[in-house]
This record gives structure tokens, sequence and C-alpha cells, in this order.
């Protein structure tokens, strides 16, 4: 239920705190672009000829892109714009520039700061003369470029005409998408509102230039910053401003009046609506009159204080200083789920009924879609300007669906189940394949948790001997509902011996889990698990949530569940993945994971701490070689090959990585093997926020691909040896699937090679009887950072390293 939930938060892309939307939220058109231009296929000389595979059953399949069937074939033209004085407002700056459409056409596309034109102005320099209010500002145009069609660059501007199309059908822009304000749906009695949208790009890929489709929502609260603020509609009693900053600060509000989210960073006690500010021009304004003007919006309360924003969090711009910007409340709206919204089945569920479209929902809403962009006349007449169409049918070609996986647990067999990639009933009716006996352990629980805490065990009892875990008796130990109260009485009864750490917790207090486990992975590096009370109150599925917690400690405790066979000998695989705390705005963590045996049962890990938000990692040489070392110790000598999933590289990073974390790989084997053609090395991209979605058609229906469907035709690149894979099955919705990219590749894997070992990486996961998005190191990776990120911020006990601990 809880993975269910989580794929939900993620589609809805609710803002506040969700580390999903804010990462979505920093992606732009130029830095996609960015990474078009980065050809890694060309230094790969065995993929030279082909990067398609052959191995599978066929089957026919569809996606989300519309061919582009006819574009502009004339060069067009570049021009950059300035301004004098500077104008900021990007609005400001295309109305300024549209004064002059006698001079640059009525068929012409701007970007804020350069023009694209399909003719020629007579001059290479032309000044003109624009009004702005009262103020007279001077427009530069001049000459930089001509572009041929096959350019990327033109590519861009389509994909900016695409956007100014959307404004035409109505749509308003928030971040990078679009919504339909006017086809919103209200949840009144969950106080919410969803706008739906669409995100599109437009972009060329194997054989052709297709516009890629998606359908996107955007979730409001129907309630503003001054409501939590002054208590409305709220029943329990008033809230001091220390407890209103807690709430509020670090949440993303939303301003109807220009369409635009910010980050609450703080709360200006002292200034109201009635204090002023100086605008752009240096005239001072109080903010009522402010929002009359500009908006025609009155403001009613004049005492209420202001939220302060510090601007949009650049990764790139962390240390450049902003000038803050006062939002005031009654104008600002929430958006995103509270805690008590997300443990609220009656509104997940509304939610997931209305986002959760089937492929067939899809598919018809998208078509809709597309009938509106043919149907508009206004944006008809804007693209034949550019003699631009597009096919609105579906592209379709054929995927490949791989073999099934054998999962290998002690002296059994068994493949995963075809159709929903899962093995949960044949891991628990027989022994696990590495097991930990519980001899000496500790039971922590409050008072009033008690019983729930002796059903727990009594389950643990019964369903342990399957598993072949032997379990003794646990010492059970009463707490207070402090974190204080579980670390004194941890302090008295842990001994060399303890083996690991069972504790029970009234409620999901973020404090309290927090603190437990800084004080269990940094000050008494002891395995712990932790279970809320209320989710063992349920007889039902009492036994399904003993066994798991039976099985995550005893990979918490070095033991293992299953394997797999990769089909590779002495290879060691490595996950890299960067937690970004948004909210807190704390340093960055990049978790690193690498296997230290044969059979992928065993992981080192190790952390990085960086400047808030920096994505690329620096110190990999040192997490190499620490791996490399305690590899050596486990087996006697050194991998023959190094298989690096690299998962968290955000949109225009691509060149950056391969310069700044593949020398620093390479310069590690180096320093280890002496001469680095001793070892060889492959290093894989793994993107899962992408746009693409793929339909299978069966008995003329569309669904979702089955398990293991490759697709490394139509929509990869011709310049990267990349491909797609659906690992999941999932019950609601459209299945997201994950995109690979081999940007560096010694081990010379043919297609077929590196995407089978992916999909096997992909039943990895000891969290999960079932396959995952991702391959296994790349999310243990994830699980590290998000831990350390979350809740510990420290670097764990080193005598954690190899252990899953934070599983």
């Amino acid at each position: 239920m809880g993975s269910c939930w989580e794929r939900l938060l993620e589609e809805l892309q609710l803002g506040a705190g969700l580390q999903a939307l804010s990462l979505k939220g920093k992606r732009g058109l130029g830095a996609i672009f960015q990474d078009q231009v980065v050809n890694t296929r060309q230094y790969l000389e065995h993929v030279k000829d082909s990067t398609t595979g052959t191995q599978g059953r066929v089957v026919k399949l569809f996606t989300n892109h519309f061919r582009v069937t006819s574009r502009p074939e004339l060069l067009t033209y570049k021009y950059n714009i300035d301004y004098m004085p500077e104008i900021e407002d990007g609005k400001v700056r295309t109305d300024l520039l549209c004064q002059h459409k006698h001079v640059i056409g009525e068929c012409h596309i701007f970007d804020g700061n350069s023009l694209l034109l399909p003719h020629k102005l007579q001059k290479q320099k032309t000044e003109l003369v624009s009004r702005w209010g009262k103020k007279i500002v001077k427009v530069t145009i001049e000459f930089c470029s001509e572009l041929k069609p096959t350019s990327l660059d033109c590519l861009r501007y389509y994909n900016i005409l695409f956007r100014k199309i959307l404004k035409m059908m109505d749509l308003k822009q928030v971040g990078r998408n679009y919504y339909n304000e006017n086809e919103a749906t209200e949840f009144l009695n969950h106080k919410l509102v969803i706008w739906p949208g669409y995100s599109t790009s437009i972009l060329e890929y194997e054989t052709s230039i297709t516009l890629c489709a998606d359908v996107n929502h955007k979730l409001l609260r129907m309630q503003t910053a001054y409501d939590l603020i002054m208590h409305v509609d709220n029943k329990s009693q008033r809230k001091d401003a220390k407890e209103i900053s807690k709430e509020l600060v670090g949440s993303i509000v939303f301003t109807k009046y220009n369409n635009r989210t910010y980050r609450v960073d703080a709360i200006n006690w002292e200034e109201t609506p009635r204090s002023t500010f100086k605008k752009s021009g240096g005239e001072e304004i109080t903010f009522v009159d402010y929002y009359k003007e500009q908006h025609g919006l009155v403001v009613t309360d004049l005492t209420q204080p202001l939220l302060v924003s510090k601007g949009k969090w650049k990764k790139s711009q962390q240390d450049t200083p902003h000038e803050p910007i006062m939002l005031v409340p009654e104008l600002c709206y929430l958006t995103g789920l509270t805690d008590e919204m997300r443990k609220d089945y009656r509104v997940m569920r509304d939610l997931a009924m209305h986002t959760r479209l089937d492929p067939e929902k899809r598919q018809h809403e998208l078509r809709r879609f597309m009938n509106i962009v043919q149907k508009n006349k206004s944006a008809q007449r804007e693209l034949q300007l550019w003699d631009l169409k597009f096919d609105p049918n579906f592209v379709s070609f054929s995927g490949r669906i791989m073999k099934e996986v054998r999962i290998l647990q002690g002296s059994r067999a068994f493949n995963s189940h075809p159709q929903f990639a899962d093995w949960s009933k044949e891991t628990r009716s027989g022994p696990l394949l590495n097991v930990k006996s519980l001899d000496h352990w500790l039971v922590l629980y409050p008072r009033r948790n008690y019983g729930a805490a002796l059903s727990l065990l009594q389950s643990l009892r019964k369903v342990t001997p399957t598993m072949g875990i032997a379990m003794r008796d646990a010492k059970m130990l009463e707490v207070n509902d402090t974190v204080q109260s579980y670390t004194t009485i941890l302090e008295n009864h842990v001994s060399s011996k303890t083996q690991m750490v069972l504790c029970v917790l009234s409620s999901d207090r973020k404090d309290l889990y927090d603190g437990i486990k800084k004080y269990l992975c940094v000050n008494c590096p002891i395995p712990s698990q932790c279970v809320v009370a209320r989710t063992l109150d349920k007889p039902q599925t009492l036994m399904t949530i003993a066994t798991k917690i039976a099985q995550q400690m005893n990979c918490k405790m070095g033991g293992a569940l299953w394997k797999v066979e990769t089909g590779l000998r002495n290879a060691m695989f490595v996950g890299i993945d960067c937690f970004h705390d948004i909210v807190n705005r704390r340093k960055s963590i990049a978790g690193f994971v690498s296997s230290v045996n044969q059979e992928l049962t065993q992981w080192f890990s190790q952390c990085v701490f960086q400047e808030a938000g920096q994505e690329l990692v620096s110190g990999l040489k040192a997490c190499l070689e620490a791996a490399l070392k305690l590899w050596y110790k486990h087996n006697l000598f050194l991998p023959q090959s190094i298989i690096v999933y690299r998962d968290g590289v955000g949109d225009g990073q691509l060149q950056a990585l391969i310069e700044h974390e593949v020398p620093q790989i390479r310069s590690s084997l180096k320093s280890v093997y002496g001469d680095e053609s001793k070892v060889r090395l492959t290093v894989v991209v793994v993107k899962k926020r992408i746009n693409t979605r793929f339909f299978a058609e069966y008995q003329g229906r569309l669904q979702n691909p089955l398990p293991g469907t490759v697709i490394d035709v139509e929509v990869t690149k011709r310049q990267w040896y990349d491909f797609f894979i659906v690992s999941q099955s999932v019950k609601d919705g459209t299945v997201t699937p994950t995109h690979y990219n081999v940007i560096h590749d010694t081990v010379h894997f043919t297609p077929d090679g590196i995407q089978c070992l992916t999909y096997r990486l992909c039943h990895m996961y000891y969290n999960l009887s079932g396959v995952i998005r991702v391959p296994a190191p790349c999310h243990y990776a994830h699980k590290l950072a998000y831990l350390v990120g979350q809740s510990i911020h420290q670097e764990p006990h080193y005598s954690l390293a190899s252990r899953l601990f934070y599983l």
C-alpha cells in the first residue's frame, strides 16, 4: 500500500517538501537541449553499427510520441535582443519587442533573449524605441547566425513555439508544464483542487522528430497561507508563531494572479500589506496599492504578516544572493498534501481515481489534446506560418519481452510471476539463501503499545521457522514516548553481543524516528528496525508484516534472501544516487553502494556530503578505492569488471558527468590496479523522471507492457547507446519505464547483454519480493542517501558500512 501512495504522490507533483517535484521542477528546455548535443556513442566502437538487441519475444507497442510530418526546409535566422535600460520581466520583454511587428513580422519566435525569423532583416543591427508606461526603452536587434533546418537550435525554438500554442489554448503555465484551470476538479470534502495539464517536448530521435506529450496534474489546496496563519476553519486550539512557522516555512505556495509557485523561507511578523517596497522604476508603493494597480486585487486584512521567499533555488546558483520576495498570505494558496491527508485513505483513493490514468484513458486524453491543437484556429495559423505539422496518431514500433529471470533461494529456484513480477509467496514458503540467527536482540515499546509489540513477537515466532531463521526470545524494554527515553534505555541495555534493535513506535513522528535512527547509526552502531504500532493492529495483515520485518532484519544483520545469475564473473556493481534536501536546504548527500561478493548479496556503502544542491559527486575516487579494498578482503582478488549505475543525474548535466565523475572513477582504478587496462569499466546513466510512456495492444485494447519489455528503437537517440526497460508491474494507472544511457563501456557489452543484465539487477532489491524500477545498486544508494539526508545528517558509523542498515 505504501509504495502505491508514493507513486501517486510523485505523479501529482505535489510541491512542498516532496523530492519528486523538487527535482522535476528544476528541469528546463535549455538543460534538456544541452544533453542532446552530447555524443557518447562515437567513442563506443563495438556498437558503432547498431545499438539494437535481438533477444526476446517481439511485441507491438505504442508510445505517447507524435511524429512531426512536416517542418521548415529553408534557412532561419537568429538574432540577439538587448534592452536599454535592462528589463528582467520576460513578459515585458516580449511586449516591448512585439510593438515592432511591422519590422520583425508576424512570423517570429522569441525566447526572451534571442529571436528566430524565417527571413533576414535588412540591417545587421537594428535599433528601435519602445514605450513601457512612461519610460522609453531602446530595443537592439543584432544578427547572430543562420540556422539549418536540422539545427538543434531550431528544435529549441519549435518547443518555444509550441508553448506559445498552449497559451493560445488558454492553458496556464506553472513551472515547465501547462494546466487547464477551466477543467479543474474540486474535491470539496477534502478541500483540494486538481488542475489537469500537459507536459510537452519536441526532440529528435532515432528516425524522426517527434512531439512527446503526457498528461499531468497540479494539486492545490482550497486553503491560503492566511487561513493557516489565522486558523480559519481550524477547530483545534490557536497556534503560536513558532508552530505556524514550523507548518508554513519550507512549503510551496501558489499565486493565481501570475501562476507562479514560491517556497516560503520565513514569515515577517513585523511588516504588513501597508508596508512599502521599491518598484523596478524606483518609486515606492505599498503592497495593497501594488496588487490593486497591477492585478486588480483587494487585500482585505491590512494587519496580516508577510511571507518571505528567497526566490527559486537553482542548484547552480546556491551561493548567489537573492533579493527576497515578499508575499501577501491572503493571495497565496497552499500546495501539496498535509501529513493528515496522506494518511487518509479516502483522500488518497479519490485522488488516485482522478489522476491515475490507465493506458486507455491516457490515450483518450492525449488524442483529445491533439484534436484541440488541430482544431484551434489560432494554433493552426501559428503552426502554418512555420510549416509545422504533427501526425495525430501515436508512434508505433516493435519492442521485445525478455526472458523471465530465475530466482535462486537456497536449494530452490523459481521464476517471478510473468505478469505481476512478484515472488513473495515463494520467498516466505522456504529457507532463505543465507540466514542469521536472532540470539541477542532488544524490543523497545511504549507502555500503551505493549499488546502490539507482543502480537508482533508471536507472529515472528510463527513465520521465522519456515524461512530457516532461528530466533531466541528478545529482551523486552518499556520506554516513554521520547527520543531521550529510547536512547537512555539503549545506553543501559546494549552490549557487544546485541545484534538487532526493534523499536515499536506509538506514531510516525519524524523527530522520534530521526532521533532513534541517528543514535543507532552514529552513536551506538547497531542494525535497527522501526515499526509504527498502528500497522500491527490489523490481524489479517499481521503475518505478512511479520514476514517482511523478519526478512529485513535478516538482511540488516548480514543475511541474504535470494540471488540471480548475472552472467558475469568477477564483476563488481556500483550504484550512485544523490539526495537534495530542498525544504531545509541542508547539504546534499551522495550515496555510494558497491557489491563486495560475486553473488551480489553483500554491499559496501559510503556517503559523500556536498554543498546544498550539488549533483555531481566529488568524492568518488576515495569511495571506489575503499570499495575495492573491501572486495579484495572478501575475495582475495580484484574484480575484472566494474559496472556503475549512476542515478539522479539532472537534465543538462550529462557532459559535466562525463568530464567530472568518469575521470574520478578511472583515476581510482589506475591507482589501485596500476594499469587501467587490467580492469574493464562500464558506466550507465539511469533516468526515472521521464515523460515517455509505452502501451501494448492486447485484443484491441491498450494495456501496460509486461515486465521485462525493452525498447531500443524509434524513441532512442542516434548519438547515444540507450534503451528503455519496463521492469515493474502496476495495478493502477500507466507504468513508467526507466531510461538507460551507456556513456562509457570497455566491458564491450552487446545490446542484449547490457539489457538483460540491467533487468536482472532489478530483481535484487531485498526490500521487495518483486521487480523494482531501477537496478538494485541504484535503489540501495537512494535509500542510503535518503536516510542520511532526511534523518541522521551525519556520516553513519564505519562499522555499519558492510550492512544493509538503511533498508
